[in-house]
Order: structure tokens, then C-alpha cells, then sequence
């Protein structure tokens, strides 16, 4: 396995030191990405590589240090402990020798301040490690949490929700998502863009209608025309949402008004423009900040929409009574279907997160609904495998509006199995473990 640190000169210790810290940060509730950013940048991208290798391996070194100390060291020598064992635990995983990732591991216990004097008991548990690898590892064999790195809860759930597929959607987990980009059809086709990337050494190969997905992924300022809005990077199945929102509606006026309910980053803004530039967008997020970065998106794709601060269920503070075409909720969910791209996430929820996101997404759903113009569209989507943030909230929703049609959408519902048992949320990309689509049509009186 190639270094995560082969083009740097920063010393492994001193990487696995800002890798432990990312781990804690997750520990007590940050998310890696906010985590990463506040690394030294001269640091960041080796960091970045061990972190998410270690929070993918988190379960089974936790697992393990629980076998090594059965009571916890402070919390700082104990996430370089687990950061050392995730990435240690296994020889044709391990980013470096393992004996060379302890020894590195014990150093940089000695040479941070706050863990000086726990490195003779990080150097006993690893050196332990090393002699006892593999009884320890069969020891663990029968630790759900280590078995398939993911907390009891979240394997319970899926086995409940999916009993054919769970298995399949914890493995996928473990891969690193390969980076995607949505190639903005007014400038150039797909098979231009892939020409210039090629051009520029950069090798990719197309993905559905509108996405490109790279071999390797680069740095954004590397990839042509990017600055200047010709593409955007967003999950291939991200991409599948303006399209099907879009195709076949039906304009009342001529323009088309649209609403993007829960927007930030803006991805999904964008496309809607993209794939219809006359529309008329208001993009709302609850959070100022997040607007900030839709409208950096916009600029640099040269789209205008009214983006606005507002929690898109307190209608009363926003909307201006006219109704809408189109909407787009892509609602807060536990995003249990990214685990790829965010192994973090997995670690940052809680069991409760479930019912209470769902109870979210309801509330989203209840005020919105009444919104969309006869015959105009809500599409309704998450990142999610657990069923009640898809299938079990849009037959709920069903149940109670029975001017709702449900149209078909990929990799789910059509009208004539909303009964049957579902399948797996949609995964035809193969970059991801699950997103969840559902159209709903309001029907015309």
C-alpha cells in the first residue's frame, strides 16, 4: 500500500499525533472533515489518508484495546492507542510495517505533552499487541462492533430493515468512494470533458448522464475548467436528483418556480439550473454560514437563484404564498448511506439520531406538501439505508395525503410495489452504500 505520506516530510509520528486528535474530536462529537481542517496544512493530507483508514478499522481497535486495558487511559493516550491498533490490526491493510507504525505510535506519546506520561503504557499495550496479534484478533472475531466496524444498533437495524443486503451495504463501508464530478452540459458534452481531462493527464470514465468519475482523486484547482463552472464535483447519485425532478413537469407559467428546501452546499441548486437556466430558484438552508457556500457555488457556475436563511418548515417566515412547480427535499437524514465517502458518521450517530431525524423529515414533508402547485412536484430524498427516513416515511406520508401519486424513481418505489417489500435504496452508481429517492406528484382537482 502506498504511503500516505510518501510525497511529504513531516515525520509519522507526528502525523499519527494530529490523527489520534482527529479520532478524539470524532470521540466527542466533531465531525473528521471539520476535524481535518484544523490541521496544519503541511500535515493535512497524510492525516487525512490515516483518518479515515482508522475511522473505517475504529470498531475492531476498539474492540482491541478493550482486550489490552479494560480500563480506559485519558482520553488522548487512548485515541492514539485505538488510532495505532486500527491501523496496525492487519498486515495487508496497514499503511506502513506495523512494527514500524508502533514504534512511531510510542514516540509520539513521549513527545506530546499531554501523553508523556502514558507512553510506557501505550508502548506495553502495543508491544503486547505485536506478540499476541492473533489470539487478540480471534478474541474480537465475536465483537459485533469489531466484526463489521459499525456500532451493534446500526448492524441490528440493517439486518432488520435489509436481510439480504445488509451484509453487502456494511462491506462497501470499508472502500474509499471514488471521486465524481457533474460535467455542466451548457459548456461541453461528457465525452468533451473526459477529452480534456485526459488532455491534462487525468484519467476518468463516465457515470450515468451528466457524471464523470476519476481513477484518482485530485485537488479541485487541477481539474479543467472548474473555476470557471464548467464542473462540479457531486455523487453520481446526487446527480440523478434535478433530472427526475425536472423531467416531464409540466410549466403552469412560463417560468418554472422551484424550491431547493434543505440546499447547502448548493450541488443540487446548481443542476437545477443547469438543466433548466430559466427556472426560477429560491434556495433556503437554516443555516447563514451554509448559504454563504450556495452562493459561492452559484458565482462560480454564473447561476442566479435567491438563496435565503430560513428553516424550510417555518414556512410563515418565508414563503410568499406563492406555490411551486417543483421542489427538492433533500431532508437531514443520519446519512447512513455515505459511509464510504464519511466513515465518521457511523461513529457521530446515535441510535435516537433515527427517530428523531425521521421526525424531521416528517415535519419537512407536512409543510412543504401544501406548497406544490396541482400537478407539480416534491421529490423527496435522503442518503440513507434505514428505512424510516425512506421507504416507511414516504408510505406514512401516503397514508395521510391521498392527493399524493407516487411516481417511479429509481431503485425503489413505482406505484405497483409501494405494498411489496422494498428493495435496497437506489445503489446503481456503485460509489455509494444507499440514497433514497421518492417523486410524489400532487394530484390535479
Amino acid at each position: 500500500m502506498a504511503h500516505p505520506t510518501s510525497n511529504l516530510q513531516a515525520p509519522l509520528w507526528q502525523l499519527l499525533q494530529s490523527t489520534a486528535q482527529v479520532a478524539l474530536a470524532v470521540h466527542n462529537g466533531r465531525s473528521m472533515t471539520a476535524a481535518i481542517e484544523a490541521v496544519p496544512k503541511d500535515l493535512r493530507p497524510g492525516v487525512q489518508a490515516l483518518s479515515f483508514q482508522t475511522m473505517r478499522w475504529w470498531g475492531r481497535a476498539f474492540a482491541l484495546r478493550k482486550c489490552l486495558a479494560r480500563k480506559a487511559p485519558p482520553a488522548a493516550a487512548d485515541a492514539l492507542l485505538c488510532t495505532a491498533l486500527a491501523l496496525s490490526w492487519h498486515d495487508d491493510l496497514a499503511p506502513y510495517p506495523v512494527h514500524t507504525l508502533v514504534n512511531q505510535a510510542v514516540e509520539a506519546a513521549r513527545k506530546h505533552k499531554d501523553m508523556r506520561a502514558q507512553a510506557p503504557f501505550v508502548n506495553a499495550c502495543l508491544r503486547r499487541f505485536l506478540r499476541e496479534r492473533e489470539v487478540l484478533l480471534a478474541s474480537t472475531s465475536e465483537d459485533v462492533t469489531a466484526q463489521w466496524n459499525h456500532p451493534a444498533w446500526w448492524v441490528k437495524r440493517l439486518q432488520t430493515d435489509h436481510p439480504q443486503a445488509w451484509r453487502q451495504v456494511l462491506e462497501s463501508a470499508q472502500s474509499a468512494a471514488p471521486m465524481s464530478l457533474r460535467v455542466n452540459l451548457q459548456h461541453q458534452s461528457v465525452e468533451a470533458y473526459l477529452r480534456a481531462l485526459e488532455e491534462t493527464g487525468i484519467g476518468a470514465k463516465a457515470v450515468g448522464e451528466t457524471g464523470v468519475q476519476l481513477v484518482k482523486a485530485v485537488p479541485v484547482h487541477q481539474l479543467p475548467g472548474f473555476d470557471q463552472g464548467h464542473v462540479s464535483v457531486q455523487d453520481a447519485a446526487a446527480q440523478l436528483a434535478a433530472p427526475l425532478l425536472l423531467a416531464g413537469l409540466k410549466k403552469s407559467e412560463p417560468v418554472l418556480r422551484l424550491l431547493d428546501a434543505c440546499a447547502a452546499p448548493g450541488g443540487k441548486t446548481g443542476h437545477l439550473l443547469e438543466c433548466e437556466p430559466t427556472a426560477q430558484v429560491l434556495a433556503l438552508d437554516v443555516d447563514p454560514l451554509r448559504c454563504e457556500r450556495i452562493q459561492q457555488n452559484l458565482d462560480r457556475l454564473n447561476f442566479k437563484a435567491q438563496v435565503v436563511s430560513a428553516d424550510a418548515a417555518d414556512t410563515e417566515n418565508w414563503w410568499d404564498g406563492q406555490s411551486f412547480d417543483g421542489i427538492l427535499l433533500d431532508a437531514p437524514c443520519t446519512a447512513s448511506g455515505i459511509g464510504r465517502r464519511h466513515p465518521d458518521v457511523r461513529w457521530l450517530r446515535r441510535e435516537t439520531d433515527v427517530q428523531q431525524l425521521a421526525n424531521v423529515q416528517a415535519k419537512l414533508l407536512k409543510a412543504l406538501w401544501p406548497l406544490v402547485k396541482p400537478g407539480g412536484r416534491l421529490l423527496y430524498c435522503t442518503c440513507s439505508v434505514f428505512k424510516a427516513e425512506g421507504e416507511t416515511q414516504i408510505q406514512t406520508f401516503l397514508q395521510h395525503n391521498t392527493d399524493a401519486l407516487i411516481l417511479p424513481s429509481p431503485g425503489h418505489l413505482t406505484p405497483s410495489s409501494v405494498t411489496s417489500e422494498p428493495s435496497l435504496p437506489d445503489n446503481q452508481m456503485g460509489e455509494h452504500d444507499g440514497f433514497y429517492y421518492a417523486l410524489l406528484e400532487k394530484r390535479s382537482i
